[in-house]
């Protein structure tokens, strides 16, 4: 599949790194502090999605009485302190490299805040697999589409030969806008029918993009 690709694009969180069981035990946290259901996995998949503000209102969360910001920064806090817990999926790392070293280029577009998407990219040493990594400019999570237009703008490749490779509706809403093709992993923040709703192939896991 990405052997027809000259450039792919990678989202990061729930793609490249396995952070589901974090995020959801962080936010979790956070709900029961005050008085709230936590999430089951299920739960989670079925409900997360960009804008995360949008997230936070339905699991449960008041903004009208909390700031979403400073919610959004306790999670970054919480997250940043704990990240270490996480690993790449284990075929990421061959996968990345067989890219590489297919003389093919990668990028990562996240929406992770740009610097504490590098800070995370350094921690699983995989810098030098990416040209270029796109992360937000600010802290909110609001969307990539902006920011994946820029990137492919930076790319000498054509449009039609790039391919997005995310696990999230949005990431399959980003391929739309900038038109590219695109394929979701479903072991990632959502899940696999949510998934299916977007009309773009998608797999089960990372061995399938071989």
């Amino acid at each position: 599949m990405i052997q027809n690709y000259q450039h792919i694009i990678w989202d990061w969180n729930g793609t490249l790194l396995d952070d589901l069981s974090l995020s959801i035990d962080i936010v979790n946290s956070m709900l029961t502090q005050r008085g709230l259901s936590p999430l089951t996995v299920d739960r989670y998949r079925d409900v997360f999605t960009f804008p995360v503000r949008d997230y936070y209102q339905l699991i449960g969360f008041d903004l009208a009485r909390e700031a979403f910001d400073e919610l959004s920064s306790h999670y970054i806090a919480a997250y940043k302190s704990r990240w270490h817990e996480c690993a790449l999926y284990p075929q990421a790392w061959h996968l990345l490299e067989q890219v590489r070293s297919s003389g093919r280029s990668q990028s990562i577009l996240s929406a992770h805040n740009q610097d504490t998407l590098a800070e995370l990219v350094d921690t699983f040493a995989v810098r030098d697999m990416f040209q270029y990594l796109i992360g937000l400019e600010n802290r909110q999570a609001i969307s990539k589409i902006h920011q994946g237009r820029r990137l492919l703008a930076m790319l000498p490749q054509q449009a039609s030969q790039v391919l997005l490779v995310g696990d999230t509706l949005h990431d399959a809403e980003v391929a739309q806008a900038i038109d590219v093709d695109c394929v979701l992993v479903a072991h990632g923040h959502q899940s696999k029918q949510r998934l299916k709703q977007s009309g773009m192939p998608v797999v089960d896991s990372l061995n399938e993009l071989f």
